[in-house]
């Protein structure tokens, strides 16, 4: 109301009519108004009133303000909330096309990709048309591109299969290096086959080379087989050849060197031991037979020698040097077995062969030389008379099999199974041969005969050490069955032999030496590099004659002392034989033969011992196997002399007065010990 006041106040009196009426008017309906006309009635002065209406109006003026705001706000929230549902859903638009556009980046990606590899593999790039143009084959750039000239080929190929067009824009290209390439490579692989061809060239050196480019056969089989064929061919051909001639003549010149003093069908363990001589000629035929049944050196070819270098001929020629069988056998297959170890390892590298076509190729290359060898074998096999050369010579082939098994190569198992075909039935009839000729041999044909060891005896040890020694390796039950055979003609002929001794001290002297000396050199060759593990079936070779040797000392033994001592042996033995059977008081005192015996002893013993001594020691050709037969007799005396002093102890003896004669056993003992063995 102020205002109005205030208002009316400062009115332009000058003003128009129009805007007095419009004031007038004002003016009376504020007039009128209750809350004026009650003001008026109450005395309130207006400008008060007008303070406070203005005051009211203006907090009713913010919070109709802040109504307002609040309103927009939510006004505005509302549009937010809105907006925000808006701009989720326009991102998920947006990852839906972002992934979207994804997958089709990925699967354009992936169409360049192969795409681009798909035109890589089709191109035919200029460096590859230069190197398999104008590189020569032996360059690594050509064997580079010469693969990936194969794989292009390939891949065409494959191409074509799938009527892709673009196979139509190379293929003549390819078609025409493809011819290039093969043309070359023929005329390289041609070029290193006739250059083994070529006198006194080393065949490995070409084919070292070729093996370095093996892939050429690999991409002439995938391309060109009937070139790759001619080449096989060519090659198989010229090795064939060339390994004929070399084993050929090798062993024509080899076996030249061999003994010419061979042992032959006269050379027999039971056959008389003289040397034969020719009809024209004074030279021994064969010097030394004990070689024939002797290892000695011998079996070195199974050891350090056996993979040694090859015996050279012209070299061997020149210093005169000649060679057993089993040493020419040895340096033959060695050569033959390291070659084909070589050769057979090419084929299967070279022409990636395996299985039995490796088998083919290895044989197309070898059967004639191998052919050529068994041959040449079986002849001299037939012809040979030396059983030990053959035995060594089959433990030769176990050897060398088992090392090119070692080796992976299985390309001589045949031809050494048919090598064994024709040498153990030679080594078995040998064998029979030696056992016959044991069997019948006549012991008067051999004229004075002394108690030595016999050379047949000697023979028959050496050589069932021998063989027992080498078969220890690879044990074979024919050997030991034969051996058997040998070993029971052999104890039949040394008694045969003994039996032409008149006394039977001069049988068990023959029998005690021949028998120590087989076992002593069966027992030696124990020690030796063949025997170093002895199984329960080698021991039963010596077995029964350490049986016979004990049997026969001990009897031996017996007949010694019975000269000087055997009414005293004969007494004791008569008195416990009394005393077992009807006990002490069956003995009968018979003091006569007691004196007899105990005065007899007191009287010789000591010259008896001298006797027994010297009779001892002259008798056998071992003198350490003497030296023990002397000390078993000297144990025997003692415990004979022992059990007589008590029989005298027993029942009607122990009173006899002849008792206090004895000679005390101690003192006895220590006489006996004079003649024991100082070493």
């Amino acid at each position: 109301m102020g205002d109005i006041n205030l208002n009316l106040g400062e009115l332009d009196l000058t003003s128009e009519d129009f805007w007095l009426d419009e004031v007038d008017e004002h003016i009376q309906k504020n007039l009128e108004d209750e809350v004026v006309q009650d003001a008026l009635k109450k005395g309130t002065d207006l400008r008060t009133y007008a303070k406070e209406v203005e005051r009211e109006l203006l907090d009713v003026e913010n919070a109709s303000i802040q109504d307002c705001i609040l309103l927009r706000m939510e006004e505005m929230l509302n549009g937010f909330q809105g907006d925000l549902s808006s701009i989720s859903s326009e991102i998920q638009t947006l990852q839906e096309q972002s992934v979207s556009m994804n997958i089709k980046l990925k699967n354009r990606q992936a169409v360049r990709g192969e795409l681009s590899q798909y035109v890589d593999e089709m191109v035919i790039p200029e460096h590859m048309i230069n190197h398999i143009l104008d590189t020569p084959v032996t360059e690594r750039e050509f064997l580079e591109q010469l693969h990936e000239l194969n794989h292009k080929i390939n891949f065409v190929k494959e191409q074509s299969f799938r009527d892709a067009r673009a196979c139509h824009d190379v293929k003549d290209i390819l078609e025409k290096l493809k011819i290039k390439a093969i043309s070359k490579i023929r005329e390289f692989l041609m070029q290193k086959i006739y250059s083994f061809r070529k006198p006194m060239s080393n065949y490995q050196v070409p084919q070292n080379a070729m093996l370095k480019f093996r892939f050429f056969n690999e991409f002439l089989m995938a391309n060109e087989r009937h070139v790759a064929r001619e080449i096989r061919d060519e090659y198989l051909d010229t090795m064939s050849k060339i390994y004929y001639s070399y084993f050929k003549g090798y062993l024509s010149r080899l076996m030249k060197l061999q003994f010419e003093e061979v042992a032959d069908k006269d050379d027999l363990m039971g056959v008389e031991d003289t040397a034969k001589k020719s009809f024209f000629s004074s030279k021994p035929a064969l010097k030394n037979r004990s070689t024939v049944f002797t290892l000695g050196s011998r079996g070195e070819v199974l050891t350090s020698r056996l993979e040694e270098p090859i015996i050279v001929p012209h070299a061997q020629q020149k210093s005169e040097t000649k060679f057993n069988f089993e040493s020419l056998f040895r340096s033959l297959h060695y050569a033959l077995m390291d070659n084909c170890c070589r050769e057979y390892l090419f084929l299967v590298d070279f022409y990636m062969a395996s299985g039995t076509a490796s088998l083919d190729l290895f044989n197309a290359i070898m059967a004639k030389t191998l052919q050529t060898y068994l041959k040449s074998m079986e002849e001299h096999v037939s012809e040979c008379y030396d059983s030990i050369a053959i035995f060594l010579s089959i433990h030769i082939v176990h050897r060398y099999r088992n090392l090119m098994h070692k080796r992976g190569v299985p390309s001589l198992d045949r031809y050494w199974d048919t090598l064994l075909g024709i040498m153990w039935p030679r080594f078995e009839t040998i064998l029979h041969l030696n056992i016959n000729s044991v069997r019948d041999v006549d012991p008067q044909k051999f004229g004075h005969i002394d108690n030595r060891p016999h050379y047949i005896t000697r023979r028959y040890a050496e050589f069932s050490a021998a063989i027992v020694g080498i078969n220890q390796s690879f044990p074979d039950d024919r050997v030991l069955h034969n051996l058997e055979q040998l070993q029971t003609e052999v104890e039949n002929f040394i008694l045969k032999m003994a039996a032409e001794f008149p006394l039977r001290k001069e049988q068990l002297i023959f029998l005690i030496n021949n028998y120590d000396m087989m076992l002593g050199v069966l027992m030696h060759a124990s020690a030796t590099k063949f025997r170093q593990e002895r199984t329960t079936e080698e021991s039963k070779e010596s077995e029964s004659f350490k049986e016979l040797l004990t049997a026969r000392t001990q009897e031996f033994i017996e007949e010694v002392l019975s000269p000087h001592f055997g009414g005293m042996i004969s007494f004791v033995k008569d008195c416990e034989n009394i005393i077992e059977r009807a006990g002490v008081e069956a003995l009968r005192p018979d003091e006569r033969r007691v004196q007899s015996i105990v005065r007899g002893f007191n009287s010789d013993w000591k010259r008896a011992l001298e006797l027994i001594n010297g009779d001892v020691m002259r008798a056998f050709t071992n003198f350490k196997n003497g030296t023990q037969i002397l000390q078993g007799a000297l144990t025997q005396l003692i415990q004979y002399y022992h059990r007589f002093q008590k029989v005298l102890g027993q029942g009607p003896y122990k009173n006899m007065q002849i008792r206090n004669e004895l000679i005390n056993i101690h003192h006895v003992m220590v006489e006996v010990k004079k003649y024991k063995p100082t070493f």
